[in-house]
């Protein structure tokens, strides 16, 4: 079946873990990246890539809980926005990265499951509509994932 859902799923997996036609997607760039250049600020005025990659999983995240039936908090300007770094070991790398990555493929299952119908209603605490945010959510992702293949450029393993 080629929904637009299915569509939508499969950039949305592109993004994270596939081939996506712009360049690398997150996993790829995500992959080599240490702890230490994680949580580096090479730029001093930028994010770390490691607060990049919790932001995109926040994001990531409340579009899935839409899907479940929660409403889409306000979540821009808040903390909730940019998770601080409670752990900056190697496991929690690791399990950042994973929780990321879970979160995401979940999210792509859910937007292939979802009616076509639907996309023109609004989401829950929004006035937009799903379309709108599940390309704001691949969009989104992409745009910090550019900002992740800058800081690693700049900060080197």
């Amino acid at each position: 079946m080629n929904t637009e859902c299915h569509r939508i799923a499969d950039q949305l997996r592109r993004a994270f873990a596939g081939d996506p036609w712009h360049g690398p997607s997150l996993q790829d760039l995500l992959d080599n990246v240490t702890p230490k250049q994680a949580v580096a600020r090479p730029l001093s005025s930028a994010h770390s890539i490691w607060e990049l990659v919790l932001h995109i999983q926040v994001w990531a995240h409340a579009g899935l809980e839409v899907l479940r039936g929660v409403p889409l908090p306000k979540l821009y300007g808040t903390e909730k926005d940019w998770p601080a770094i409670a752990d900056s070991s190697a496991a929690a790398w690791t399990d950042t990265k994973d929780s990321l990555f879970q979160t995401g493929s979940q999210l792509a299952l859910a937007i292939e499951q979802f009616n076509d119908a639907r996309l023109t209603e609004t989401v829950p605490g929004r006035n937009y509509d799903f379309y709108y945010l599940f390309h704001g959510v691949i969009q989104h992702s992409l745009y910090h994932g550019g900002q992740i293949a800058l800081l690693k450029k700049a900060h080197p393993a």
